[in-house]
């Protein structure tokens, strides 16, 4: 069944009927949960380029230009991609299809099954941080979702090997899928997982990715992005990251590809010493818009945050960053730093960045700068005059620009994937 979209019916209303004739509808959302998705939609509906938050990224209009269908089945896919020294899982449609898995004493399953096996862990954590703060892609997903995926690592386990997970669309021509992720590492654990986002197939897709991750007192999580889609690809993506004392969070992101990508990133430090460390890469081609918004909420005293973002825009593409660091007001001892850097490869290429500091401490120190330009010309004649052309050189420049974050990649094998995706990128 497919939606029939129009003028005079507001798109979460064409959604929510949708839902209505769905059978079996959500299985691991509860009642409370799905209420307020529901609502929310009803109240708020879809976004448009009116609304303050999505001036650029108007969702609204995609979905009534481009889906009809809402899929949530998982099929079987012969050729599954992996990635070395890692425990590979997928997420094929949303759901991740797989019994439970035990791996150096870290589970590894699928929400329903979760529900059981681990009835207390769910009901602790699951859609309770997403659920303070919705948005209409969080409410899409907690409605529509039917499967996801739970990753736990228990106390004082530290997981030898990188858990990497392949997102994979089928083409199913026009529709919308919902991802689902709980992460929770107890106090003391460490945890390195990867998100490998393709252009897998051809069919048009609209995905509303949407994770909680909780980072226990002392633990450590490396969380590694890499979106690479075709040009037939959309998608929102929601993380809310829950942090305890002297815990660290790191994320590093890596965008080369997709018609639409907003990523929407919240982390909330809520307890002392706690740090975390944003990371992004990105290339915007063709025509694509590429957004990321970044919201690091110090709730408590003494934690430290970092945040870098570099962004490569050509044709007639246009990039976006919207960073914001609040400090709360018993939040002192705060350190906060931000820094937005950004190249222009044509004329019609955009750059939008805002930079926000919501500051009600006094004993604090935190700084944003953001930049936008075109390729350093006394490099580039510096490199020509020593018989480069002027391709190469500026290859080089733009290497040497992303350098500094593909570094960070402390996984060989994907820092050379990674390498190779920037490289194929570059115009």
């Amino acid at each position: 069944m497919s939606l029939a979209l129009d003028n005079k019916t507001s798109t979460a209303q064409l959604l929510l009927n949708k839902l209505s004739s769905i059978s079996g509808k959500n299985e691991i959302i509860g009642f409370e949960e799905m209420g307020a998705a529901i609502q929310y939609l009803e109240e708020k509906g879809i976004p448009t380029n009116k609304d303050e938050e999505y001036k650029y990224c108007n969702i609204d209009a995609v979905f009534r230009k481009e889906f009809k269908n809402i899929e949530n089945n998982f099929s079987v896919i012969s050729a599954l991609p992996k990635l070395d020294d890692c425990i590979n899982v997928y997420m094929h449609n949303g759901n991740f299809n797989s019994a439970e898995i035990h791996s150096e004493k870290v589970v590894i399953s699928d929400l329903k099954t979760a529900t059981v096996s681990h009835k207390e862990i769910i009901q602790k954590h699951f859609c309770k941080y997403i659920n303070r703060s919705l948005t209409a892609a969080t409410a899409l997903n907690s409605a529509f979702t039917n499967n996801g995926l739970f990753i736990y690592v228990p106390k004082s386990v530290v997981s030898q090997k990188p858990i990497c997970i392949h997102y994979l669309a089928s083409n199913a021509g026009e529709a919308m899928i919902h991802p689902r992720l709980l992460i929770v590492t107890e106090t003391n654990a460490e945890l390195n997982f990867i998100e490998k986002y393709y252009g897998y197939e051809n069919g048009k897709c609209f995905a509303t990715t949407t994770q909680e991750i909780i980072v226990g007192d002392n633990a450590k999580v490396n969380h590694y992005r890499v979106q690479a889609e075709n040009v037939n690809a959309y998608s929102v993506s929601s993380i809310d990251v829950q942090q305890g004392a002297d815990s660290v969070y790191n994320c590093n992101t890596f965008i080369f590809g997709g018609s639409l990508v907003r990523n929407n990133h919240h982390i909330t430090l809520n307890g002392k010493n706690g740090e975390s460390h944003l990371n992004g890469l990105l290339i915007a081609n063709d025509s694509n818009l590429i957004d990321n918004h970044t919201l690091i909420d110090h709730a408590v005293a003494n934690c430290n945050s970092n945040e870098l973002y570099k962004g490569i825009a050509n044709d007639k593409a246009i990039a976006v960053f919207n960073g914001k660091i609040m400090v709360r007001r018993d939040a002192q001892k705060t350190n906060a730093y931000q820094s937005s850097k950004n190249i222009l490869m044509s004329d019609d290429a955009t750059v939008n960045t805002k930079p926000q500091l919501e500051i009600f401490a006094d004993d604090v120190k935190c700084s944003h700068g953001t930049s936008t330009g075109k390729v350093d010309e006394e490099a580039l004649f510096y490199l020509k005059a020593r018989g480069i052309g002027d391709t190469s050189a500026r290859r080089l420049l733009l290497q040497a620009f992303a350098q500094e974050l593909i570094d960070k990649i402390e996984i060989e094998s994907l820092q050379e994937e990674v390498l190779d995706l920037f490289e194929g990128s570059l115009k």
